[in-house]
């Protein structure tokens, strides 16, 4: 097996695609609260260090429109809103597996040097 990326065309590079609808200091961290299951604003605020309200809201929405999330609104006083992953959300969880991974070698590596 080839573990070399393909050459492609820059213009049409499939990793810049995908780190237009995850990158960024924070969409990859909503994703990491949302695999363990439906979160609320305020959950979700809160699990995040530093993120504003504003951020957060346009963050959502963005990953909303990308159909990384799915957002469910209950009409009832006061509103409540929930957020979970949609099908497309979830398949994101091995890359984010694989992230994870990397990073304990990457640690691994650089402490023994």
């Amino acid at each position: 097996m080839n573990s070399e990326l393909p050459i492609h065309d820059k213009a049409n590079c499939e990793v810049e695609t995908t780190l237009k609808v995850i990158g960024g200091r924070w969409k990859v961290l909503i994703i990491r609260e949302l695999i363990t299951g439906v979160k609320r604003f305020g959950e979700l605020q809160r699990s995040l260090n530093g993120i504003t309200q504003k951020m957060l809201t346009q963050q959502l929405r963005e990953m909303e429109v990308d159909g990384i999330i799915h957002r469910e609104i209950y009409p009832q006083i006061p509103p409540k809103v929930e957020y979970s992953l949609t099908p497309l959300g979830e398949s994101l969880k091995p890359i984010l597996y694989a992230m994870h991974e990397w990073a304990i070698n990457h640690l691994q590596h650089n402490s023994i040097n």
